[in-house]
């Protein structure tokens, strides 16, 4: 019985990752970002409902709601809105949601730090190692930072 022990949790842990794996994937199916130069934000799934507010190429946004040819969107802030679906795009970003994170030269504490990003700065996302991001800012400097300060994907 002792044997097959070990065996258990090794079969409960890759479970637990693939479920990990699952949700990743799954938040990532309900993200989308700004595919235009800008797109409006709007209160409710039409362009006669009120424009809200502009967001930039690239704005990271999560879907709550589908109708028809709009979705229901949540920011990095919470906020929610109506945008036009076919003005959104599968290019991952991420947003800066700490007042302030280190721009690392890797995946790790112990890299040196080669910039700063704010509070609501736009970032592409390059790459994912565990718990860090490689992002670029927009003309193409960038570095690593860790995801607990990020909103995105």
């Amino acid at each position: 019985m002792n044997a097959t022990h070990p065996a258990r949790q090794l079969i409960a842990a890759v479970g637990l990752c693939l479920l990990a794996l699952g949700s990743s994937a799954a938040q990532a199916q309900n993200m989308v970002s700004v595919s235009g130069s800008t797109l409006n934000m709007r209160d409710g799934p039409g362009t006669n409902a009120a424009v809200l507010w502009e967001l930039k190429r690239g704005y990271p946004l999560q879907i709550t709601e589908r109708r028809g040819s709009w979705v229901k969107v949540r920011d990095f802030e919470g906020d929610t809105g109506w945008v036009a679906r076919s003005l959104t795009g599968n290019a991952p970003h991420h947003v800066v949601k700490s007042k302030v994170a280190n721009i690392r030269s890797g995946p790790g504490t112990q890299h040196r730090v080669v910039g700063k990003a704010e509070y609501g700065d736009l970032l592409r996302t390059r790459e994912k190692r565990a718990d860090w991001v490689r992002v670029e800012r927009e003309g193409g400097v960038g570095g690593w930072i860790s995801r607990q300060l990020l909103w995105g994907w």
